[in-house]
């Protein structure tokens, strides 16, 4: 029976939806220390995200080793839910750290570019569609 409740999926899905709330509240209480246009709060998600993950995938691989199941639920499900943000950081930082340079940085420039070109896309199909 804990086998089951410990099944990664049901791990995720719970640390995805603890991870969501996590960045509402976060993010919303940044945002309102703060009046103004710039995304401070999905700024500081995104940090706190960032560091979170550097510190439990170093501490989860090296001194506190734990169940591969607990260790997706937290990264994939709480962060994931928190920040994907995250998870892009650590995989660039693990590609820079393996020596993979060129790939650190192309990550960073396609997945910035193409992420921009499609929320421009996605933005400008649903404006001819609607004719908004």
């Amino acid at each position: 029976m804990l086998d089951y409740l410990l099944n990664r999926y049901v791990l995720i899905m719970a640390g995805g939806a603890l991870g969501s709330v996590c960045r509402y509240m976060v993010q919303g209480w940044a945002q309102k220390a703060v009046s103004g246009p710039f995304p401070l709060g999905t700024l500081i998600v995104n940090v706190i995200g960032c560091f979170l993950i550097g510190v439990l995938n170093m501490l989860f691989t090296g001194p506190l080793p734990i169940r591969p199941e607990i260790r997706v639920g937290l990264l994939v499900g709480v962060l994931g839910g928190f920040t994907t943000f995250s998870s892009f950081g650590w995989e660039t930082f693990a590609l820079s750290n393996e020596g993979q340079s060129f790939g650190a940085v192309l990550n960073v420039v396609l997945s910035l570019t193409l992420g921009l070109a499609a929320v421009w896309s996605g933005y400008r199909l649903a404006e001819r569609i609607y004719g908004v």
